[in-house]
């Protein structure tokens, strides 16, 4: 061998990361932590030469994995449909009981890595963990001949929840679909399942909706925006505006559900509904024309829901919304509503009394329910903020009497419990109620890391220690919220998300009995450089404590 050539081969071993004896071993830092995990001796020997084993049943992951090594290899791998060397993918009905729909059996040996499952959800998180058996930047960085060993490892893993959300608030600064389809493949890796999408607010609508285009052509628009804190009352002095086209919105609809993200769309009735009021004046109580607001926090007007016009606007937007959004859940939103504007209506007022309606609670309920059923027509479920309940004051501007109310929630509706004690959450159960955690003191991304660290976030258990355990299973999960009045950029909101964002995904995902911080903080050292090789910015501080 001449020089040239001993050259060439010691080049090509350090950039494929393989000695000549043999590759690099992959180690085993998976988030969420697997329910159990049995590594063995010995490695897979993995390559551009490797093949994909899939039925028609699983092409579409096989197809997905391919263009993964597609990054790495400059080219996809080979799928066929036969063969037992290789990535097998295999659906087993067989095994829903013991993994439920999103488990999934995953076995690396020197022959094969085989990935197991009830449904295609689950063959998909499979292929999540064989993704975080790589190095960090494996899918990056392109090299035909490298290779390397993945572990032989046995593993047999099951979420702990079936609701795993994150929510990214747009109505208050938009962000963009490329920012969504970026967060979206994080949710993928983390296997998180819901992106609850929030998009209409007082500041901003950002969908289109064809009926009414004014609601984007007016609503999405605002002339500057509130800066500096809540109670700050300077400026950007920048106009904001942005939204989504139907096309955008099915585009990205499409994009969660090759990755099994089921896509929540928020839109907020009767409450945070100045921007529609200011694209329509009509749909608000107080008769007046407003501008879409720029500052945060302040209650401008809401929907009078005693009008039929007003509801015929709901209904339409909302046959719209689940034309674009085919997951069976659809949020409302519900919370916060101003209840001196009802009362300060004499429409409203006598619109109560001739239906004997004792409250503005009540009266919520009354609309709540009528849209319930609605969406219930339409092979839907209604969700919504635990206001939607009633009879229970949580904010400071309220009058004990106008919350007051005897009438029950539609059965079937989704209480997203964020504000109050656990007395709400164990009203909700008990009168039974499918309930996600989202407790604002430990779920909200837009409060600093002093208000929520890492590790709290990290403890927080969707399951209250004092909820009756024979209501445990009515909490569906936990989602996170990003809400984004204080987020103009994208790099803003990446360091508020990360590294929590892998907290609650892991808190979603995994048993308490397998959970531990510090080994937790150990994988996120791995999860960390990937973050890196995308770009993605997050709060170092909280990584290195």
């Amino acid at each position: 061998m001449n020089i040239f050539k001993i050259i060439f081969f010691v080049l090509t071993v350090i950039v494929s990361g393989c000695s000549p004896k043999e590759a690099e071993v992959s180690h085993v830092k998976i988030i969420p932590q697997p329910l159990k995990l049995e590594e063995n001796e010995g490695h897979y020997l993995l390559s551009g030469k490797t093949k994909i084993i899939s039925k028609v049943n699983t092409i579409g992951e096989a197809k997905y994995l391919s263009l993964l090594f597609r990054n790495a290899f400059g080219k996809e791998l080979d799928i066929l449909p036969n063969g037992d060397n290789g990535i097998i993918l295999n659906l087993n009905p067989d095994l829903k009981p013991k993994l439920s729909d999103e488990g999934y059996l995953f076995k690396s040996s020197s022959k094969n890595i085989e990935i197991e499952a009830a449904t295609k959800a689950g063959i998909f998180y499979g292929i999540q963990t064989l993704r975080q058996l790589l190095p960090p930047d494996f899918e990056s960085a392109v090299n035909p001949v490298k290779e390397i060993g993945i572990k032989a490892v046995t593993i047999m893993d099951k979420p702990r929840f079936v609701w795993r959300a994150f929510m990214l608030d747009e109505a208050r600064h938009f962000k963009g679909k490329e920012v969504v389809k970026k967060l979206l493949d994080q949710m993928a890796l983390h296997k998180m399942n819901i992106f609850h999408w929030h998009l209409v607010d007082d500041q901003g609508w950002r969908i289109e909706i064809k009926k009414y285009p004014k609601l984007t052509e007016i609503g999405s628009k605002r002339k500057n925006s509130m800066i500096n804190g809540w109670k700050s009352n300077e400026f950007s002095g920048k106009p904001h505006e942005g939204f989504y086209t139907q096309n955008d919105i099915r585009e990205i609809v499409n994009y969660a559900a090759t990755r099994h993200i089921n896509i929540v769309p928020e839109i907020e009735m009767p409450g945070h509904s100045a921007a529609a009021i200011a694209s329509y004046p009509y749909l608000g109580t107080k008769g007046e024309k407003i501008d879409v607001p720029v500052t945060f926090g302040e209650k401008y007007d809401i929907y009078d829901v005693t009008k039929p016009e007003v509801i015929t606007f709901l209904e339409d937007v909302l046959l719209e919304v689940m034309d674009m959004f085919p997951y069976k859940v659809i949020h409302i939103g519900g919370d916060e509503v101003d209840y001196k504007i009802w009362k300060n209506s004499e429409w409203v007022r006598k619109y109560m009394q001739k239906n004997n309606i004792n409250s503005p609670a009540e009266l919520q309920i009354f609309f709540t329910n009528n849209i319930s059923n609605f969406i219930k027509e339409h092979g839907r479920r209604m969700m919504g903020w635990n206001e939607i309940l009633g009879g229970v004051k949580l904010h400071e501007y309220q009058d004990a009497a106008d919350i007051k109310s005897d009438k029950k929630l539609a059965a079937g509706s989704i209480v997203h419990f964020w504000k109050g004690d656990i007395s709400l959450i164990n009203k909700a159960v008990s009168e039974g109620y499918d309930i996600v955690n989202s407790l604002h003191s430990s779920t909200y991304l837009d409060y600093d890391y002093k208000s929520i660290s890492l590790k709290k976030a990290y403890s927080f258990d969707p399951v209250p220690e004092k909820l009756d355990t024979a209501y445990s299973k009515k909490v569906l999960g936990l989602g996170c919220q990003m809400w984004g009045e204080w987020i103009p950029t994208v790099e803003d909101m990446e360091v508020m998300v990360f590294p929590r964002f892998s907290a609650y995904a892991e808190t979603g995902w995994s048993s308490n009995r397998v959970k531990d911080f510090k080994s937790f903080k150990d994988r996120l050292q791995t999860m960390k450089k990937r973050w890196d090789n995308l770009g993605i910015k997050y709060a170092k501080e909280e990584l290195s404590n």
